[in-house]
């Protein structure tokens, strides 16, 4: 099963990428603010742990082994987690900078902080989606195995 390797690989990636740009943006935007009341700052602070969350995790399960595919689980609740920061930015960003889903203006410009909060809902988005695909094909890998095993002692079953 090489190619579920290979694609959990580049979902790792891609979700370690995603979290890392998420975790840089919103980094810079809470430590421009940090001598404000942080519970006005408590969503973003709940997307920065859990982009950190998902930046050890997709470090931990980017080398394929036999074991990475059994967490699925924990990939459909940091899934989940995402989806809610995901649903906590677009509550606190949607007005001011237009509409959720377009993202054309999306850019990394300093004076540019719309462009910055909707590269942030762009990334969450797609991270969050890169975890749930994720556990899909862990859930088939290990489905699959299943499958296999039991196949095999049904045919070496002696009766």
């Amino acid at each position: 099963m090489i190619v579920t390797d290979l694609f959990s690989m580049i979902l790792r990636l891609a979700e370690l990428a995603f979290a890392a740009i998420v975790a840089g943006i919103n980094g810079e935007y809470l430590h421009a603010v940090r001598d404000s009341d942080s519970w006005a700052q408590g969503r973003f602070i709940y997307t920065e742990v859990v982009a950190a969350i998902a930046i050890f995790l997709s470090i931990v399960w980017l080398f394929p082994f036999a074991g990475s595919f059994v967490h699925w689980p924990v990939d459909v609740v940091i899934s989940i987690c995402w989806f809610v920061a995901f649903g906590l930015l677009v509550n606190a960003l949607d007005g001011p900078c237009g509409y959720v889903f377009d993202w054309g203006g999306i850019s990394f410009r300093p004076e540019d902080q719309c462009g910055k909060w909707k590269a942030v809902e762009a990334f969450t988005f797609l991270s969050a989606v890169c975890w749930i695909v994720s556990a899909a094909l862990d859930i088939f890998w290990v489905r699959d195995r299943e499958a296999r095993v039991y196949r095999r002692r049904w045919y070496n079953s002696r009766v």
